[in-house]
């Protein structure tokens, strides 16, 4: 088990919100979690834990993409590349206590309903997984609703669409999602209310110069989308880090096939941000700081940054290596 201090800890502290119309919480969390496509493991930590540790968990899956965390069912979702399902691991909290080294499957859906999972959006007791067109699935791009039930997740519609998919993130009862190989965001507006079936998105916009988009998270509390740039797929050192404030009011303002420009982008490049190939990001609205899947550079690194308020190289709060990571996810309690 890793027994590493993750410093972040400190920093999320210092930085934790103190609005009065905030109501208390006893025993607050903030989690952050994350999945591996090499090692079969997923790590949980609560930051706002003193000395906080990071633990590092086996799994049934080698391959898993989309991870999420539940503090209130204290319950981790992965989308598995392994088993082309998704399962869930329940117990987390007692697992770490305890100084366990593995979670149990807990839940798990039907085989072979996907494969080639890149990532996972939640919303309440649903779940969509984005599945990537691949030869084992026919070429085919496709979101999956299932809902989370006390024995499984049910499939309850399943929608193809024309663009290679990646990221994707649920706000409400739209959907947002990256366009693989491109620059390009598009949302799909109450994407629930569709029967099965292919379905074309809403509106579709480019994010002028970034490369190729895979991470996506968005904050209603600061109305900040933030997304990954990978760049090169096999350079550990070109990727970027976008911000978009005021998102809602600019994209709305953006012709559908029109283009967010740099001007309404801050943008963090370079190598001192050690982002080469960043997969997946997650956001925290309390302290404004973006984790990152960073996949390439120096073979997986969890990397922390300040939201950026200039355009810049800007280094990282924190850095962990962390083998194949590929997924990660942020919630506060």
């Amino acid at each position: 088990m890793k027994n590493l201090f993750f410093s972040c800890a400190v920093v999320a502290m210092a930085f934790v919100s103190c609005d009065n119309d905030d109501a208390p919480v006893s025993n607050p969390e903030l989690t952050l979690v994350t999945s591996s496509n090499t090692s079969g493991k997923v790590t949980y930590v609560n930051l706002l834990e003193p000395n906080a540790m990071v633990k590092s968990f086996t799994i049934s899956s080698l391959d898993a993409e989309g991870v999420s965390y539940n503090p209130k069912t204290d319950t981790l979702i992965v989308a598995s590349r392994t088993n082309n399902r998704l399962e869930a691991y329940s117990g987390v909290k007692a697992a770490a206590a305890s100084g366990s080294v593995s979670l149990s499957l807990s839940l798990n859906g039907s085989n072979l309903d996907f494969t080639n999972a890149r990532e996972t959006a939640v919303s309440g007791d649903k779940i969509i997984v984005a599945q990537d067109e691949s030869a084992s699935n026919g070429l085919v791009n496709k979101l999956l609703v299932y809902k989370k039930t006390a024995t499984g997740f049910m499939l309850l519609n399943s929608y193809t669409v024309n663009f290679k998919l990646w990221g994707i993130h649920m706000e409400g009862n739209d959907l947002y999602a990256v366009v693989d190989l491109t620059g390009d965001i598009v949302q799909f507006k109450n994407i629930m209310s569709n029967a099965s079936g292919a379905i074309t998105a809403t509106k579709r916009v480019t994010i002028e110069g970034l490369v190729r988009t895979h991470g996506i998270s968005y904050s209603a509390k600061d109305n900040v989308m933030v997304l990954t740039d990978v760049g090169a797929a096999a350079s550990d050192s070109d990727g970027g880090l976008i911000f978009i404030k005021n998102f809602m009011s600019v994209f709305a303002s953006t012709a559908n096939m029109g283009t967010i420009s740099t001007s309404n982008q801050i943008r963090i490049y370079g190598p001192n941000s050690q982002l080469g190939n960043p997969v997946d990001v997650a956001y925290d609205y309390a302290t404004d700081i973006a984790y990152v899947a960073e996949r390439l550079n120096g073979g997986g690194k969890v990397l922390s940054f300040a939201r950026a308020t200039i355009s810049g190289d800007a280094t990282p709060l924190t850095v962990r290596t962390e083998a194949g990571v590929t997924s990660i996810f942020v919630i506060r309690k």
